[in-house]
């Protein structure tokens, strides 16, 4: 059990059966941009374990790094044949599957005649948002089988199950601050929707998207070591990952969403980035209209990137990172529209059984910029009112830091 804590363990998407995942060479599985000009070394950690790499000074050119973005999903798909296919967007989803949303029987009956076999019909029921998955005809590629069900179902709204990505790494650097908010106010819940956090002292619960989960990750372990030091009172955890060939896919976030909210979590940070997926879209509104502030990673894999999701949706608080002398990481990604940015680098995390070690990405600015929201929520006020009352701690608001830098004063600790 991850954490060795009680956890709460949810029912398990089931999931078909595929090769366990193995590392492709080239891919970082925490985000990081392995191969820049003189960057990323060392990314030899199993994704299913999502273990923290060790990374070098990164340095590049936004083309290179979107360059590089592309060689890793290309070996990451070649890897895992039979587990993880290119939909028709040309991203990485889980293969042999598409999801419908809102079925009915006459869909449902409509698909099953062009070979489209239902595996579940389920719902979030927290949101409102009911779906089915189901099989794709055999030997048919995903982007094709996209194709002949819309045609089937037209007017339907139909998606392939995209994978998402953490958007952080380790640093072999030694000499970084940890993260403490003496200064600061203190308190707030705040939700993770990562991979199974191990070893917080701040973890309330912890429910389990995936088959395997809870897996005990570093990249979800480092986040809550973060929003401890950032003052965070409880931590509510979700994990998407587990051991899953496919993990962190749409639906599994969206599932986790729904927990969040049937947990009353007001603020939940996701440090994960993929392309945009109806049903998680329709998740994130949903969540949005419950009141949940949603916090998320812009990635990194540079300017030139298409727009990372979840933080390019409407309402949600995209943050990108910044370094210890306040300059936006070279290899930051892009959100449609950029909040805040806050630490994503020259800083530690406590990791179990790893000691503190340091951090960059963008993974690690989400979480700190969650919890500044955090310790102003909880007092009646609604969403706008505390991210209004929250840009009282943001520094020097610019163009690439949105409304400015949140917890800078966190990383030495006032």
């Amino acid at each position: 059990m991850c954490a060795g804590l009680a956890a709460l363990i949810l029912a398990t998407l089931a999931t078909p059966a595929g090769a366990q995942l193995g590392l492709p060479g080239g891919l970082d599985p925490l985000g990081a941009i392995d191969r820049t000009r003189t960057a990323v070394s060392d990314a030899t950690e199993d994704v299913v374990d999502h273990s923290l790499s060790g990374v070098s000074t990164i340095v590049g050119d936004a083309r290179q790094l979107a360059q590089d973005r592309l060689g890793r999903l290309r070996d990451f798909v070649a890897a895992r044949r039979g587990s993880v296919d290119w939909d028709e967007r040309h991203d990485p989803a889980r293969a042999g599957e598409l999801l419908l949303l809102d079925p009915d029987t006459q869909s449902l009956a409509q698909a099953a005649d062009k070979g489209f076999g239902l595996i579940e019909q389920g719902e979030i029921a927290e949101l409102g948002i009911a779906y089915a998955r189901l099989a794709t005809p055999r030997g048919e590629p995903l982007a094709r089988a996209i194709a002949d069900l819309r045609r089937t179902l037209p007017g339907r709204e139909i998606t392939a199950d995209q994978l998402h990505f953490p958007s952080g790494a380790a640093s072999a650097k030694t000499g970084a601050s940890p993260i403490a908010a003496s200064a600061l106010p203190k308190g707030g819940t705040v939700g993770v929707i990562d991979g199974c956090i191990a070893g917080s002292d701040r973890l309330t619960a912890q429910g389990a998207f995936a088959t395997g989960a809870p897996k005990a990750s570093d990249h979800a372990s480092a986040i809550a070591s973060l929003l401890k030091g950032a003052g965070t009172a409880r931590i509510y955890g979700a994990d998407v990952y587990g051991t899953d060939p496919a993990g962190g896919n749409a639906l599994a976030i969206a599932r986790a969403l729904g927990w969040m909210a049937a947990q009353r979590v007001p603020v939940v940070s996701i440090s994960l980035v993929g392309p945009a997926n109806p049903l998680l879209a329709r998740s994130v509104a949903a969540a949005r209209a419950k009141g949940i502030i949603v916090v998320a990673a812009v990635g990194n894999d540079g300017a030139a990137a298409p727009p990372a999701y979840p933080a390019s949706y409407p309402g949600v608080v995209a943050v990108t990172g910044v370094d210890g002398r306040g300059r936006v990481l070279i290899e930051a990604g892009k959100a449609a529209h950029l909040d805040y940015a806050a630490p994503g680098a020259d800083m530690t995390a406590q990791v179990p059984g790893k000691g503190r070690i340091g951090l960059r990405g963008t993974s690690f600015a989400a979480p700190l910029a969650a919890a500044r929201i955090a310790a102003r929520s909880g007092t009646g006020r609604g969403a706008a009112a505390v991210l209004q009352a929250t840009d009282g701690e943001a520094l020097s608001p610019s163009r690439r830091t949105g409304r400015g830098v949140l917890c800078m004063i966190c990383r030495t600790g006032g």
